[in-house]
């Protein structure tokens, strides 16, 4: 086997081995030069799955040489490779960017250790987006989730409210791994296998020779779609997130916003389209019927709420709930631009939302906080912040030329070509609510006085503002430049709904 043969494999070794060893790195900048080497590295060999992968087609790997579906198998499609070079890309922005809020917010001699902790969420994240086995994708949730909550819980030096914030993360955390647990449980007793492929022709069959399926089947479908609705936060089981991201620091918010929800969208999608099918009619009323008042409730509700928040981070949260919903909307609705828009803006939402965290995190290095009483005139101290708030803001809402508008657009056609006029209306009601929470920020941040209290804040310092424009910037290049995404977007939606490559 030729090196780009290993490169499933190594895209998952390189955190994991970087994670164990980063303990052994000591104090000082160290930790964090050694977590910037190996997401940089991951990245790079994430980038090089993707060109692979997108030329070559499906790439699979078989651990320890037994072969799917007795042994556990790494399947990178279309869609599982741009969501690996989503994380590890923006996981890559994000460590860069982590030194000087890191340094404040975590005692120095924990720096090792919250450095491994980083570095081993981010190995779950990628794995739960490689495996091709269901079981195997649980045990890679429960990594990814006990480092989270660990990374969440070390904002207290700074907050002490990031512990409850953590403590509730985890209860809710662990009771949708259960339901996940159970599901695939149920799934394997049902058939006798975990691989995903495998599970999916066995449901076929069963299907075929029972004329439907039995309960054990329909039972599992119900705990695996609750288990991840709490996973990727979805209205109303999001009660989790405002919290966590706003009391944990501000690079553990980033990191959590722009990858971790996503990932669990990323799994909605794997077990809905690649396990259970989208021809098999799972997503069929009243099914369907539930997650589209689900996803229009996180709509309305997240945006609705996010207007009325006092500080930055948290209005930034309320907003991911409504995010989260437009994306299950697509997912909801079975129509190819519906699924192509969702997938675009799992990509774009990351990039936006990761950006506008990491505002929130220079703002709050620079003023200590980030109450929005404390941003008046911050658009005439800190230029490049404040105007990377706009930019990310405008994609929030889906103005065009942004990456959000390019998202919306394909939703909203899927919407409107497949019927459902209603949710396309939703959409819009939310791309206003969205302008009214964006512009809230705006109208403080340019046109009220400056706080006295921080007459003397300068911009932030480049290490944190290339990271933060990085990530901005990306989501201006998408909205311009969109042919390429929406092409690769495109493919893997007719994958997933069983229309070809």
């Amino acid at each position: 086997m030729s090196f780009a043969d290993h490169l499933p494999l190594l895209v998952l070794l390189v955190p994991l081995l970087g994670g164990v060893l980063s303990v052994f790195t000591g104090g000082g900048r160290v930790p964090w030069l050694w977590a910037c080497s190996v997401t940089l590295l991951t990245f790079l060999g994430a980038l090089e799955l993707f060109s692979i992968v997108t030329t070559a087609g499906t790439r699979t790997y078989a651990l320890g040489d037994w072969p799917a579906p007795w042994g556990i198998e790494l399947v990178v499609d279309t869609l599982s490779a741009i969501v690996i070079t989503l994380v590890s890309g923006i996981a890559t922005v994000v460590t860069f960017f982590a030194r000087r809020n890191v340094e404040k917010d975590i005692p120095a001699d924990r720096l090792n250790f919250f450095y491994s902790l980083w570095l081993l969420a981010i190995t779950g994240l990628l794995g739960i987006t490689a495996t091709g086995d269901a079981f195997n994708l649980y045990v890679l949730l429960e990594i990814s989730s006990l480092t989270i909550y660990a990374l969440v819980a070390m904002g207290k030096e700074t907050d002490r409210r990031a512990l409850p914030a953590a403590i509730n993360y985890l209860v809710m955390g662990s009771i949708g791994a259960s339901f996940l647990l159970i599901g695939v449980g149920y799934l394997y007793m049902a058939t006798g296998t975990l691989n995903m492929a495998d599970l999916h022709e066995t449901l076929t069959l069963m299907r075929e020779a029972e004329g439907g399926f039995n309960r054990t089947v329909l039972t599992s479908f119900a705990f695996i779609t609750v288990g991840l609705g709490l996973k990727m936060a979805l209205f109303p089981l999001h009660t989790w997130m405002p919290n966590a991201y706003t009391y944990a620091p501000a690079a553990v918010s980033a990191l959590l916003a722009a990858t971790a929800t996503k990932v669990g969208i990323y799994m909605a999608f794997r077990f809905t389209f690649t396990v259970f099918g989208s021809d098999f009619g799972f997503l069929q009323p009243p099914n369907s019927t539930v997650l589209m008042a689900c996803a229009c409730g996180a709509v309305l509700f997240g945006s609705y709420v996010a207007i009325r928040q006092r500080s930055l981070a948290r209005l930034l949260a309320y907003s991911s709930v409504a995010q989260i919903g437009y994306i299950v909307l697509g997912l909801s609705v079975l129509q190819t631009d519906a699924v192509t828009g969702s997938i675009l803006h799992i990509v774009n939402h990351a990039l936006m939302k990761g950006g506008l965290f990491l505002v929130v995190g220079v703002v709050a290095w620079r003023l200590g906080s980030s109450d929005l009483s404390a941003l008046g005139g911050l658009g005439r101290r800190m230029p490049l912040t404040s105007a990377a708030f706009v930019v990310g803001g405008l994609g929030l809402i889906g103005v065009p030329g942004t990456a959000g508008f390019v998202s919306k657009w394909y939703l909203l056609s899927g919407l409107l070509s497949s019927g459902h006029w209603p949710l396309a209306v939703t959409v819009l009601i939310g791309s206003v609510l969205a302008g009214i929470y964006v512009w809230r920020v705006v109208e403080i941040i340019y046109f009220r006085p400056p706080d006295p209290r921080h007459a003397e804040v300068s911009e932030g310092p480049v290490t944190m503002l290339l990271p933060v424009w990085i990530l901005i910037g990306l989501s201006l290049w998408f909205g311009v430049h969109s042919a390429g995404p929406v092409a690769l977007a495109g493919e893997a939606a007719r994958t997933l709904l069983g229309q070809g490559g």
